[in-house]
């Protein structure tokens, strides 16, 4: 097998590199605080898309900031009163994807969230100056303001908002909200759960933005990281304030919320990801505290990874 970075027993001893901030429970405490002060005002528009078995809605709320974000909700027609929901995250500048898509988890009685992050692929707000999308630099976004003006800052707390939504349709059985997502969406599936702990199981997938300074220093700020590289060129190009810059960005590294997750996880990671490096993945996993598995996939890297949705399906149904 090919080994583009550590060997398997050492990420599972791996600790991650990226530093916490001194305040970093202080700024997350202030960031929930804002958001329990956002109204999400919803609203549930019928969709032009309707099936025989479900339901089909764009569903509207406020962030925080004054953004409006868009996800699709899908009820099934039939089900019991009180029925899982599961809540879905997409890839970096992607968007929540097809109606039918979601068919199969409607199908199991399953009501389902889409979300389409703010400023991407999807109908979301970025209200950083204009309307409509600014697709990529989000990392970066904010690095030369407060920390509490990073974007993902704000995106995270979207997960969050969702899931508090979710909680409260009156379909929802909060004993069953479950997460998943890939890339981008594992990280938000990561993010949602921490910072709604009452998320009772999640199935991220080769979760992103963990770990930065790890990624660096493996030279491989690039495709999904290659922002990194680029501030560094454009605005700091002799790295004079790199210890800075990594700090900062420690307040929306994934891996010193994953603490905070109470729900059972089954996390998925191929070791040859040379786009979301398995140390940074680890760095991650190892720091979540609750029931947890890993799904190993050892020839595979940032793609498809053959079994893993069905193996999802299974955990939420209780039967993996």
């Amino acid at each position: 097998m090919p080994l583009i970075d550590l060997p398997l027993q050492q990420l599972f001893e791996y600790e991650g590199i990226n530093p916490r901030p001194d305040d970093f429970d202080a700024y997350w405490e202030r960031a929930l605080k804002e958001l329990r002060a956002t109204d999400p005002e919803t609203e549930l528009v019928q969709s032009q898309f309707q099936t025989p078995g479900a339901e089909c809605f764009d569903l509207y709320f406020n962030g925080v900031r004054g953004a409006r974000i868009h996800a699709k909700y899908l009820r099934p027609k039939q089900a019991a009163d009180k029925h899982p929901v599961v809540l879905q995250f997409h890839g970096y500048t992607g968007n929540a994807g097809d109606w039918a898509d979601k068919l199969a988890l409607v199908s199991l009685g399953y009501s389902v969230l889409a979300m389409d992050v703010r400023g991407q692929g999807g109908l979301s707000e970025d209200v950083g100056g204009v309307k409509g999308n600014t697709l990529n630099g989000h990392i970066i976004r904010g690095l030369d303001d407060h920390p509490d003006n990073l974007l993902f800052r704000h995106i995270y707390l979207d997960t969050a908002q969702l899931a508090r939504i979710a909680l409260h349709l009156p379909e929802c059985d909060p004993e069953q909200l479950f997460a998943c997502g890939g890339s981008q969406g594992g990280a938000l599936t990561i993010a949602c759960a921490a910072l709604e702990p009452r998320v009772k199981k999640l199935a991220p997938m080769y979760p992103f933005l963990c770990d930065y300074r790890r990624v660096w220093e493996m030279d491989l700020a690039k495709d999904a990281y290659e922002e990194l590289r680029a501030y560094f060129r454009k605005f700091d190009p002799q790295h004079e304030r790199e210890t800075e810059i990594f700090k900062k960005l420690g307040y929306i590294d994934l891996q010193h919320l994953a603490d905070r997750i109470q729900g059972e996880v089954m996390m998925a990671v191929g070791l040859v990801d040379t786009v979301c490096p398995p140390s940074t993945q680890f760095a991650a996993y190892n720091k979540i505290t609750s029931k947890k598995r890993v799904e190993i996939f050892p020839d595979f890297g940032h793609e498809y990874l053959p079994g893993f949705w069905d193996k999802t399906i299974q955990f939420f149904l209780g039967q993996y």
